[in-house]
Order: structure tokens, then C-alpha cells, then sequence
């Protein structure tokens, strides 16, 4: 019972967190909506830390031949801001019009499905589903940086000016808060060794401070949120809103699967990475966006933020039931492939028979966990060498006939 538990904090500590904060906020908004100043705490200084760290950490330097697979790489950022946001607008006019969900919960959807995909989540299950983490290390980074331009115009062409938004003024806030951090950070890790070198050694600490700035980013938009009346975000409207997105993430990856085979038939590692990147979005990247582009309406704000900190948990949890299909289709499809027979299985099979260590567990839950950026690199090979370690331990297991439970 402790180790569930524990596995459940890993992976939720964050939600876990936000909605603590969301929680002290409502007891006094006063203290974060004013008192801390969270227009230069939190909206500048918190920002900009978030992506001066990513800008350390994204080894943009290292891509490698993912560059050349353009067609693959369009795809899948054109429907992860394009096909998810056209499929999450309609879907919710369809709710909208039988009078299923309400206004303010379903224009948060619709934002929520305009923010780019998550980094560290995308990375993580493309490589525990044996999917092709070079790609997933390239479209993971390049949809933060296109989302500073593409997300407000997205969200301005579904729902309109629901307020007051100076277009002009929002471009250059995230220009400055989030570009000029990661051409910072970028230029510190190409430039200035020492630096990096003082981060990864403290890797674990600069994570954990990422993550609660964010969480802090959180706490003073809902203080700012809870000092006005807000509508359209009652617990009944949040429990329909989390059960039409959960529902419409799963539809979304269906559509996404079929159209990643059709175009890429015969590359079973491709199509893991872009069923993962096709449907997941940031938090770390969204809850900034959000936050800037409705600063003058607190309220919209932290109703917008709401359905983000929703899918969050939601492909978590898709992803994890995903990944060991995945992975045996991976081996069934590539063993055909590289035999040249005809016969094609299903990309989905049965589990894998390697099971995953503690240790195995423990990092991938940590990981998937997280919304702060980290070290790629870093992650992979820690990854990689785990996993090896219980193929290993696998092989020995089965040439005894023994079946391994660790």
C-alpha cells in the first residue's frame, strides 16, 4: 500500500501541488494577488527563470539526422497545435450547442489544446515505448519556441477577444519573458561551461526550483482569480470539462495513430514518437502563455488554466497504458520489416515480458512526473542504462525458467 502510494506521488506530485496552491489562494487572494507583487514575481521573474533553464538544458546542438525528417516533423506540430485545436473547437460548439458544457469551460479547452506539446513527458514515453527519441528531442523544444508567436493567434482565431488583449503588447511580453531567456540560456550552454557544468551537478535542485516557480506562477494567477466572482467554474462544470477532454484526448490520439500509419507505414519508431507528440501539451510552456495573453482579465486567466492542469494528469495516464503496447508493436512490426515477409501484425500487442525494476520505476515515474525542464541527455542515458539493466536481468531470468518479479 506505501509503494502505491509513493508511485502515485512521483507521478501526480505536481497536480498534487498546483492544487494545494490553488487551495492557500482561495483562503486569502490578497497575499499573492498583490502583497508578493506577482506582476514582477511571478509574471517576470518566475517566467523567466522557467525558460532560461529550459534554454540551458534543451541540447538544440545535438538533433542529428531527426533535422532531415521535415515531412515527419510538420506532421506532427501541425497536428499538435492545428488538428488538436480544430478537433477540441468543434467538439466543444457540439457540446456547447446541447447545452453539455458551458462557455468559460469550453473556451478553456480550446486553449488549453492551442499550447505546445510537453518536453520531458514527450521524451520519456518515446523512449520506454522504443520510439525514435531524436525526433522527440527536436519537435519536443521546437513547438515551446513556435508557440511564443503561433499559440495567441490560435486562441484569437477560435474564441475571439473574450477581453481586452493587446496583441502587439502580449508578442512582445513573451518575446521578453520567454524567447530572450532561451536565447539566453542557449547562449550560456554553447559559451559558458562553467554554467552548465554548475547545473548538472545540481540538476535535481534547479528541477525542483522550475517546478515550483511554476506552482507559484499558479498560486498568484488564482489569487488574482478568487478576488473576482467567477462563473462558469463550478465542480460539476469541472467534472464534465475533465471527462469531455479526457474522452476527446483519447479520440484525438485514435485519429492521430491512423493518420501516423497511413504516412508512415514502415517506421513503427516514428509513429511511437508522434502518437506521443500529436496529443500531449505543456503546463510548464502553457500556464506562462495563459497568463500573459490574459493578464489584464485575471478571472479568464485562471479559468483557462483550469483544463490544462486537467489534460496534464490525462496523458499521464493514456500514455503509461500505451507505452507496453507500443513497445512489443515496435519489435512485432520491425521483426516483419526486417525478415521482408508480408505478413503484418497489429502495432499493438500483448505486454512486453521485460518488466521494469524499482529503480526503472522509480525514474520513469519521476520523470513523467515532472514539468520542469532537464537535461536530455542526462535523462536518456539514465534511462537507457536501466532498461538495459532489466533486459539483462530478463535474458538470465528466462534462460533459468524463472520468472522475474522485481
Amino acid at each position: 500500500m506505501k509503494t502505491i502510494f509513493i508511485n502515485f506521488y512521483e507521478t501526480n506530485h505536481f497536480l498534487i501541488k498546483a492544487i494545494l496552491a490553488i487551495l492557500i489562494a482561495k483562503l486569502y487572494p490578497p497575499l499573492g494577488a498583490e502583497l508578493l507583487y506577482p506582476q514582477i514575481t511571478g509574471q517576470w521573474c518566475a517566467v523567466m527563470f522557467i525558460f532560461c533553464m529550459a534554454g540551458i538544458l534543451i541540447k538544440t546542438s545535438e538533433l542529428g539526422t531527426a533535422v532531415t525528417r521535415w515531412k515527419f516533423n510538420i506532421f506532427v506540430l501541425g497536428f499538435n497545435f492545428f488538428g488538436l485545436s480544430f478537433i477540441v473547437y468543434w467538439s466543444t460548439r457540439l457540446l456547447l450547442k446541447y447545452n453539455l458544457l458551458n462557455d468559460g469551460m469550453a473556451d478553456g479547452m480550446i486553449v488549453c489544446s492551442c499550447m505546445p506539446m510537453s518536453i520531458s513527458m514527450v521524451i520519456v514515453f518515446t523512449r520506454t515505448a522504443m520510439g525514435e527519441t531524436a525526433s522527440a528531442t527536436l519537435i519536443a523544444p521546437t513547438s515551446s519556441l513556435i508557440s511564443v508567436f503561433l499559440s495567441p493567434f490560435l486562441i484569437l482565431y477560435y474564441i475571439g477577444t473574450k477581453t481586452e488583449i493587446d496583441l502587439p503588447s502580449v508578442i512582445i511580453k513573451l518575446l521578453l519573458r520567454v524567447l530572450l531567456p532561451m536565447i539566453t540560456g542557449q547562449l550560456l550552454q554553447l559559451y559558458v561551461k562553467s554554467v552548465v557544468v554548475y547545473v548538472d551537478e545540481h540538476i535535481y535542485t534547479f528541477k525542483r526550483a522550475q517546478e515550483y516557480a511554476l506552482i507559484y506562477i499558479v498560486y498568484t494567477v488564482f489569487c488574482k482569480t478568487f478576488q473576482q466572482s467567477i462563473e462558469g467554474a463550478g465542480i460539476m462544470d469541472i467534472v464534465s470539462m475533465a471527462i469531455f477532454q479526457f474522452t476527446l484526448l483519447c479520440v484525438c490520439t485514435v485519429i492521430a495513430w491512423l493518420a501516423l500509419k497511413l504516412l508512415f507505414r514502415d517506421e513503427p519508431r516514428l509513429r511511437v514518437m508522434g502518437i506521443f507528440g500529436c496529443v500531449q501539451k505543456s503546463v510548464a510552456v502553457g500556464i506562462p502563455l495563459i497568463g500573459a495573453i490574459y493578464e489584464n482579465d485575471p478571472k479568464l486567466a485562471g479559468l483557462y488554466t483550469l483544463p490544462l492542469l486537467i489534460w496534464h494528469p490525462s496523458q499521464m495516464i493514456l500514455g503509461s497504458a500505451l507505452v507496453p503496447h507500443l513497445a512489443a508493436g515496435v519489435e512485432k512490426l520491425e521483426g516483419c520489416l526486417e525478415n521482408r515477409t508480408s505478413v503484418r501484425t497489429s502495432f499493438f500487442g500483448s505486454k512486453t515480458r521485460v518488466r521494469a525494476s524499482r529503480e526503472t520505476a522509480h525514474i520513469i515515474n519521476d520523470a513523467l512526473g515532472a514539468v520542469a525542464y532537464e537535461d536530455e541527455d542526462k535523462l536518456l542515458n539514465t534511462l537507457d542504462t536501466a532498461i538495459a539493466a532489466d533486459n539483462r536481468a530478463s535474458v538470465i531470468a528466462n534462460n533459468h525458467g524463472v520468472e522475474v518479479h522485481v
